[in-house]
């Protein structure tokens, strides 16, 4: 453990110590969600829970600073936490059992870090890799019933969106799109807790699945010991680690507080790294029903048509429009996106190709079905940007349709595809038999709501962040809550 290498950060990141109570304030005054209106109501900042790491058999890290452990008072230095007998045992470094239990909570002294060793970003993306990170905040380590460990950070808002914001773009990005994801970022999270709030609130998860057809999508089903979690399964929280320069830290305290409203309700801001020249329509990636803020818009200044057909996918797929995100100016890039998305240089338009047989061995990986020789692959219905929700996978063992456009991208790809909005090119040998599957593609991400690359890009060419939210959620409006 590198215990010790952020001391200058601890000189300047001040834990507050009023988590418990803004906690509790947060929990009385959150908003129902769709019911009330912000604008009538008094806030505090709130804490949060996020789940770091989750079903682990072992953890591994450092108290940098004194952290408050129950039933044992102060502690500092390296640390390990596995299961035994039925209880999380939690030891120094010389492997001395210190306290053991279900939950165990580690309350950060003022200046206090803590580091933990093997956190995995990036989790099933062609980008996954494992890192130390350093957090601030308090440290929860709770059983499941599996007895695996999840290792929880609890944090103030604020604190947690500046790491949001160093996490999913660089710092050196433009000013007012930091603003302006700082916004979103803050927006989306509080949706998200307002939902988790309502009683008996439907999990989103699979929605159908028969013999001839499944159609799943994810969302925030799995969270039960947290609110939200760390990776891009909701929005990179990579602690500390990533706050390398001020205008993050500057970004999140201009906007202290401000969230994207509609009407009565605070938006579910959704966002992706590409469009691709158009955003998607909320249905298209979750349920069947529609969000007016977030539906399909050109990332232009000018409009862009709909598309409407298989003809109309395949010629906007193998076009280049002028629009937001069709940059390839690398100086840019190397501003906006973080070291692992730079690796990502073909997200506008991409290709990929595959051999029928190695494409049919990653079908039964994935799907867990046996599709036996592939014959087609068949798109049954696609969203407004060209990206499918409905795709007929056709072996001649057996057929099935898959969506949503997710479960597209992973049924389709070792890791996962860029996106959904893609045309299919089968391509036959000598003998007329099928050889080759290529995917030619459109945009990185489910499309829906905010283009990261193109909010850049709009605030590079002067666009404020109010003018850049105004533009990927129309009909809402900024509004501050604290």
């Amino acid at each position: 453990m590198l215990c010790g290498l952020y001391d200058y950060v601890a000189l300047s990141l001040k834990i507050q110590s009023t988590v418990e109570k803004n906690l509790i304030d947060y929990k009385e005054n959150l908003l129902a969600p769709f019911s009330c209106n912000p604008l009538t109501h008094t806030f505090t900042e709130p804490s949060i829970t996020v789940g770091i790491m989750d079903h682990r058999q072992k953890v591994a890290g450092c108290f940098e600073g004194y952290y408050g452990v129950e039933g044992i008072g102060q502690f500092s230095g390296n640390f390990s936490a596995r299961e035994k007998n039925g209880a999380i045992v939690l030891s120094d470094a010389n492997g001395t059992e210190i306290t053991h239990g279900l939950k165990i909570r580690c309350t950060a002294q003022p200046d206090s870090l803590f580091h933990i060793s093997e956190v995995t970003i990036g989790i099933d993306f062609h980008w996954e890799r494992k890192e130390e990170q350093v957090f601030q905040g308090n440290l929860i380590l709770e059983l499941r019933k599996d007895g695996m460990i999840a290792v929880i950070n609890e944090i103030n808002l604020e604190d947690y969106l500046k790491s949001v914001i160093s996490s999913e773009m660089n710092s050196r990005a433009p000013r007012e799109f930091l603003k302006a994801h700082a916004i979103l970022s803050r927006s989306w999270l509080m949706a998200a807790l307002n939902r988790k709030k309502v009683p008996h609130q439907p999990r989103e998860g699979a929605t159908k699945i028969t013999e001839h057809e499944i159609v799943r999508w994810y969302d925030r089903e799995d969270h039960d010991l947290y609110d939200v979690c760390a990776d891009d399964h909701c929005q990179r929280y990579q602690g500390i680690t990533k706050i390398i320069s001020k205008e993050a830290i500057d970004a999140v305290r201009q906007t202290h507080g401000q969230v994207i409203t509609s009407g009565e309700t605070i938006c579910d801001a959704r966002y992706s790294k590409a469009c691709g020249g158009l955003t998607e329509n909320y249905g298209t990636a979750w349920d069947d029903r529609e969000v007016h803020y977030l539906t399909s818009i050109s990332d232009s200044s000018v409009p862009h048509r709909a598309i409407r057909s298989e003809e109309e996918a395949e010629h906007w797929i193998s076009s280049r429009p002028v629009v937001y995100c069709n940059t390839n100016d690398t100086d840019f890039l190397e501003n906006v996106l973080r070291d692992f998305d730079r690796e990502t240089r073909d997200f506008f338009r991409w290709k990929i190709e595959y051999a029928r047989e190695e494409l049919e061995m990653i079908l039964q990986e994935k799907s867990g079905f046996d599709f036996g020789t592939l014959q087609n692959i068949v798109p049954l219905h696609r969203g407004p940007s060209g990206r499918i929700s409905r795709l007929k996978i056709v072996g001649s063992k057996k057929s099935i349709i898959v969506g949503k456009e997710l479960e597209i991208r992973r049924w389709l790809s070792r890791s996962h595809l860029y996106s959904s909005a893609f045309v299919v090119k089968v391509h036959r040998d000598k003998l007329g038999e099928i050889d080759r599957f290529v995917l030619y593609g459109s945009g990185w991400g489910h499309g829906v709501g905010l283009c990261q690359i193109g909010a850049a890009v709009m605030a590079s060419k002067g666009f404020t962040a109010g003018e850049i939210l105004n533009h990927y959620f129309p009909g809402t409006e900024i509004q501050r809550l604290y």
